[in-house]
């Protein structure tokens, strides 16, 4: 058996699964986010322990034996989030998230300071990294700034309270911009551009290496042995490992808080100014591209507590009545937080455009559905413009449940969408299976493999027709409010 731990930002999840790859059980427990003032996006780092803590217990109280039976435990995560802990391993303040936008300035600054950032780390730089976050926070907190001792990503402070270890893994500190991502290793010019050293950050192993082991105040509170901990990846990255992309050119678009469209390479090949993502995979020897969207599923939360519905569900019901025949009157521009690929534009903000008196909140929920399909339209004109050739398209995250969105997606971007069982569970799913690599020593090939196909939903032939104009009035529309933001 093997534990998959995932930190997301709406909640942690974890899985276990057993030696025939099978899901033997899971829970979850959520987050909530604090936004304090405009563009900011924080959460206390202890609120991630305990939902780890209460999402391992619903564990133990469904099935102790097989939380029991766990060899080895993967750790996957939000990426980006900067914990800051003191020289006593405290936090010093709450954590920066990646969908926080206020460092905008400090990304210049960045870029002057090391006029090769993107050399570097194959990225533009961008207020969701890491690396921004602690130039602001040197300029506008400066008492905090003199604290740091180590800066982790969110997965690795929980690593941290597990093992008593300061260790990360390539994909997850590819995108806190300090990483040299060909060589995969940390540059030393970028952590001087921030004021750093290599003393600040954690050390380094690649996805399936063990980092350290479960401390034995901690597996005697979960049940458990004091089994390894597996370094694991970022959740994309994960992501993949558990539908089984790894292999180059295969694709994913995952549907989470946020939305990426996520490309396998066997090389290092950056294209950092149309603000494509190159990061390390999970695997070894392996990268991979993204495009992302800030603001996917947690539009569609956002629209249907706006519009008063129960649930997601029970408006996605209402939006299914309406008639796909004929195009919508309404366009969203989904930039709740701003975003990132193609326009790598914090300020952005989210737009309805084309109301009347008839329009109602079933218009509303396509609007947000077919909004975010054009954002991840662009995304993907983004990776092919960088060189990036996409043989198959799956589908993760929890949005995935919805049909619907699947049929509108496949139809923006013509290209069938493939759904694969466990799809929803996809970051745990990988950091199990990484778990599963490190402790039988087996090549990743043979482990993440593609999961079993639940369904493939094809293009729209008279959709893709009518969204071919929409997309390009949603691109006007950007380009006319831009200024505005």
């Amino acid at each position: 058996m093997y534990l998959g731990i995932d930190l997301g930002t709406s909640g942690v999840k974890v899985i276990i699964l057993d030696d025939k790859d099978s899901l033997v059980e899971q829970a979850s427990a959520s987050l909530s986010v604090s936004r304090p003032a405009p563009l900011w996006s924080e959460q206390a780092p202890s609120d991630w322990w305990q939902a780890t803590n209460d999402a391992v217990a619903q564990l133990k109280a469904k099935n102790s034996a097989a939380l029991k039976a766990v060899q080895s435990i993967g750790l996957s995560g939000q990426m980006h989030g900067a914990t800051l802990l003191d020289s006593d391993n405290n936090i010093i303040r709450p954590a920066i998230l990646w969908n926080d936008g206020r460092s905008e300035a400090q990304c210049k600054t960045i870029e002057q300071r090391e006029p090769n950032t993107r050399a570097i780390t194959g990225n533009i730089a961008m207020p969701g990294f890491t690396a921004p976050k602690l130039v602001w926070l040197k300029e506008n907190e400066p008492e905090h700034f003199e604290k740091v001792a180590k800066v982790l990503l969110p997965k690795d402070y929980l690593r941290f309270l597990m093992t008593g270890d300061f260790a990360s893994d390539m994909s997850d500190s590819a995108g806190t911009l300090w990483l040299d991502v060909e060589k995969r290793q940390w540059s030393n010019e970028m952590l001087a551009a921030t004021e750093l050293t290599l003393d600040h950050m954690p050390t380094l192993f690649e996805g399936p290496e063990i980092t350290g082991y479960l401390s034995k105040e901690v597996a005697d509170a979960w049940g458990m042995n004091e089994v390894a901990v597996i370094a694991g990846g970022g959740d994309n990255a994960a992501g993949a490992a558990g539908i089984g992309v790894i292999n180059p050119n295969e694709a994913f678009l995952s549907l989470g808080t946020s939305g990426v469209y996520f490309v396998a390479n066997e090389t290092y090949n950056p294209n950092p100014d149309s603000a494509v993502h190159t990061f390390c995979h999970c695997i070894p020897k392996t990268w991979h591209q993204m495009s992302v969207v800030l603001s996917a599923a947690s539009c569609l939360s956002w629209v249907t507590k706006l519009t008063g519905f129960a649930n997601e569900k029970a408006l996605l019901d209402e939006v299914e009545k309406l008639d796909f025949a004929q195009p919508s009157a309404v366009i969203f521009l989904p930039y709740l937080s701003g975003e990132r690929t193609p326009h790598n534009n914090p300020n952005a903000q989210g737009v309805f455009f084309g109301l009347g008196h008839n329009t109602g909140a079933a218009e509303f929920g396509r609007a947000v559905l077919e909004g975010v399909a054009f954002a991840f339209a662009d995304g993907q004109q983004a990776l092919i413009a960088a060189g990036t050739k996409i043989d198959q398209v799956s589908v993760i995250g929890g949005g995935a449940r919805s049909a619907l969105w699947g049929k509108i997606l496949a139809s923006v971007l013509d290209k069938p969408l493939t759904y694969r069982k466990g799809a929803e569970v996809g970051p745990a799913f990988g950091a199990a299976r990484l778990a599963k690599i490190a402790t039988n020593k087996a090549q990743p090939s043979d482990v993440c493999t593609a999961s079993e196909v639940d369904f493939v939903i094809e293009p729209d032939t008279n959709m893709h027709a009518y969204y071919q104009a929409q997309h390009r009035k949603y691109q006007q529309l950007y380009k006319s409010l831009k200024d505005h933001f």
